[in-house]
């Protein structure tokens, strides 16, 4: 396996620091916006232009690839996202920092898309989960790495804009400098919502519901800690500590629902998702580590459901669909990450901080209603033909190239080598 992981060692390491400079990127942006008088529902849209971006990119990217090559469009986004976040920094209007927040969704998109595509170039049949699994681990070492670092005292205003650009910066060189040989272009996944439903309804369905909640989470819950009065170094841990919860649990659940109808256990980390959602919101807590904690048992219950509904929604469909299938869910998933940040911020405006977590319970609601309606239609399918769980990255880093190096996926079909120039 070494011979393998040196080969993509410059592709882990330029998306690691492009995740460190996202999760610095994703946190301050929210908190700095706060302290400038943006409204909720502003903070909120800096989300949702980040989903757009990020559909668009995932849609828009192929092309320039074919068109530049990888190592040039990597470079070129990894750059744009840098200016952004500078851009940030010098002009603070939530009219500006809306639209420059669907540049930088966009720009992760493309790096991300960049990376998985080599990495399933460089994948063999025998190595490719072993890879895949890798890259998630580098994936959430490096997100919650950049989370983590909003708990350094700044010594001034600019330094967290500066520390994500250098990051940015630092994610081109890995793979400018590499001699690796470049792959061959990325192939457009064709989406089919139609067939998505027809194959399981509960995949389409529940995807674009938990979008509207880990959307609204991801992007609010730092302005949730920001109004009830945290420091900044508390909210960067509670953030960080419910992507930990997420990623924990994934296998223990997992492997429970190989073993059940994967439905029940949607239904098990709903209901946790509410109690919790409905506790904060009737005890108010404003301890750092109590919040803390929570964040910690609601990320384990928000975060899994994704790789949960993929998993469900493939035990029904062929074993050529499965790409298809997968990044159909994901952008379903991503329209939801659109419109939930709005939703939740209008709960938040109207009600209290806690509104969030009253809208979140609400949208679990309606999973549980959903899910339970599809289990009087429809049998547990047949344990034999199942695919066996897998973990998948949080899915606001995944791409539908995330579906071809996924292990379950078919061998991806050979196509005309790219010319880098």
């Amino acid at each position: 396996m070494a011979t393998p992981l040196v080969a993509v060692a410059s592709l882990l390491l330029g998306s690691a620091f492009l995740l460190i400079a996202g999760g610095v990127h994703g946190i301050v942006l929210p908190l700095r916006g706060g302290e400038a008088g943006f409204s909720v529902t502003e903070l909120g849209l800096l989300g949702t232009s980040w989903s757009a971006g990020y559909i668009a990119g995932c849609f828009i990217v192929p092309l320039m690839v074919r068109r530049a090559g990888h190592v040039r469009t990597y470079g070129a986004v990894a750059s744009v996202a840098a200016i952004t976040i500078l851009l940030n920094a010098l002009i603070v209007s939530p009219w500006f920092w809306i639209p420059l927040r669907a540049v930088t969704g966009f720009c992760f998109a493309g790096a991300a898309m960049v990376v998985e595509s080599w990495l399933n170039e460089r994948a063999s049949r025998e190595n490719r989960g072993t890879l895949f699994s890798i890259y998630q681990m580098v994936n959430f070492a490096a997100s919650t790495a950049g989370q983590l670092l909003l708990v350094i005292k700044p010594p001034s205003d600019q330094f967290f804009y500066a520390i994500g650009a250098i990051f940015y910066c630092l994610a081109v060189l890995p793979t400018a400098l590499s001699h690796a040989k470049t792959p061959q272009p990325i192939n457009q996944v064709r989406l089919d919502l139609r067939r998505l439903y027809r194959v399981s309804p509960v995949g389409a369905v529940v995807a674009f519901l938990i979008g509207l909640v880990n959307g609204a989470f991801g992007t609010l819950g730092p302005v949730y800690g920001q109004q009830i009065g945290l420091a900044v170094s508390d909210i960067a841990t509670m953030m960080a500590g419910a992507v930990l919860g997420g990623s924990l649990i994934q296998f223990p659940l997992g492997w429970v629902s190989d073993r059940t109808d994967r439905r029940r256990v949607l239904i098990a980390v709903a209901a946790g998702a509410i109690a919790i959602g409905v506790a904060i919101a009737l005890l108010h807590p404003r301890s750092a580590l109590l919040v803390t904690i929570l964040a910690i048992v609601f990320g384990a219950m928000i975060y899994p459901m994704y790789a949960l509904t993929v998993a469900h929604a493939n035990d029904f469909a062929a074993a050529d669909e499965f790409v298809k299938i997968s990044a159909t869910i994901l952008v379903l998933y991503g329209f939801g990450c659109m419109l939930g940040p709005i939703g939740a911020a209008y709960a938040m405006e109207n009600i209290s901080p806690e509104g969030l977590f009253i809208f979140t319970a609400a949208v679990q609601v309606l999973v549980i209603a959903y899910v339970l309606y599809r289990i009087s239609r429809r049998p547990t399918p047949n344990r034999v033909l199942r695919e066996s769980f897998q973990g998948l990255p949080e899915p606001r880093t995944a791409t539908p190239e995330s579906a071809v190096l996924d292990p379950r996926s078919p061998p991806p079909a050979a196509a005309p080598a790219a010319a880098e120039g």
